[in-house]
Parts: C-alpha cells; sequence; structure tokens
C-alpha cells in the first residue's frame, strides 16, 4: 500500500468544473435523475437482520430506504426508516410477544412485496422529472420503485432527496407515508 501525503491549499483559488456541464430542469428526462440498479449497486438489507442492526446500517449510511432481500438475493420487500423507529418496533415487539426489541427481525416490519406497486421502467421514455415529482408529491411519497416488466426485474428507484440535490431545489412532499399507503392510493 502506497503511502497518502497532505498538501496545502492555501495557495489553490480554483475549483474543476465538468467540461460539458449537465443542466437539468423539471423538463429533462425522467431518466436522468432515475437511480438504475444496472448502473447502481442497489441499497440492501437481508430480511433476517435484526431491526436495531438494520436502523444503525441506515444511520451509517444515510439512507432512508433498503431493499430487503433474502438470502439468495431474491426480492422480498422495502424497509423504510419510519418503519425501525423505537415505536413502530415496539409496537411490533408488543403484537408478536417478543421479551426484547432486539429480537424484531426486518422481516417482521418490511413492507412485503406483494402490497408494493411501481413505475414501469418503459414508461420513462415518455416522462419527465416533472412528471416524477409531481406523482411523488401527490402521492407523498418520497421513493417509488420502477420495474422492468419485459426483465422481471426491480430496475431502480426514485429518490425525492435525490431529485431535489440534483435540481437544486426544495421538493416538498409533506409526508412521508409508507408505501403501502400510497399504492392503495394509486391502485
Amino acid at each position: 500500500m502506497s503511502k497518502l501525503t497532505l498538501h496545502s491549499v492555501q495557495s489553490i483559488d480554483d475549483l474543476a468544473f465538468p467540461e460539458k456541464p449537465v443542466y437539468i430542469s423539471m423538463n429533462s428526462p425522467a431518466k436522468t435523475v432515475f437511480t438504475d440498479f444496472i448502473d447502481h449497486e442497489p441499497m440492501v438489507v437481508d430480511a433476517s437482520m435484526t431491526a436495531l442492526e438494520a436502523r444503525n446500517m441506515m444511520i451509517k449510511t444515510h439512507v432512508r430506504l433498503k431493499l430487503v432481500v433474502d438470502e439468495h438475493n431474491q426480492f422480498l420487500g422495502v424497509i423504510g426508516a419510519e418503519h425501525l423507529s423505537d415505536q413502530y418496533v415496539l409496537l411490533q415487539a408488543a403484537n408478536t410477544g417478543l421479551r426484547s426489541l432486539k429480537e424484531v427481525l426486518v422481516a417482521e416490519l418490511m413492507v412485503r412485496k406483494k402490497d408494493l406497486v411501481a413505475l414501469d421502467y418503459a414508461e420513462l421514455d415518455k416522462s419527465t422529472i416533472g412528471n416524477v415529482v409531481n406523482f411523488l408529491q401527490d402521492n407523498h411519497q418520497q421513493h417509488c420503485l420502477v420495474i422492468d416488466q419485459d426483465n422481471h426485474t426491480i430496475r431502480g428507484l426514485f429518490s425525492a432527496s435525490d431529485i431535489s440535490r440534483k435540481l437544486r431545489l426544495p421538493i416538498d412532499i409533506h409526508e412521508q407515508s409508507s408505501f403501502a399507503r400510497v399504492f392503495s392510493a394509486v391502485s
């Protein structure tokens, strides 16, 4: 391993910028702000992990939603930060007769895939960032999964906070409801 050396920045005045800056707006193609799992590894958590371990992992990685997988990396559902709150975990522990918060597993708190719906990847070619933002706002959602029906895969997701960062604009979602609530409203 090579040793790294720190250097003074006192005499440095300029910042490097891309030669071809990327400007996006609400009218830009939706795929511009889409997290595509073909290019970016999905953030996953194992269903057998305890809720407390999952919450600590999400806090350390600054992520508010993870995809839940089994031991074979098969998609089972999603878990959001709201599902890992002390109140939610305590309620689940009480409802299932568990003696300790440390016994509650991700599998018991996640939103199962049978209760989820998603946008279709093929529709993104005709959609703008504004269409996605309006959908997220109308349904009070921070995230929305995207499926590739042709290949039978979870292709990626949209994140309101990622979109907000890329547009450098606040995106007001009003409420962070669970996937289950929004999709019952959309269906």
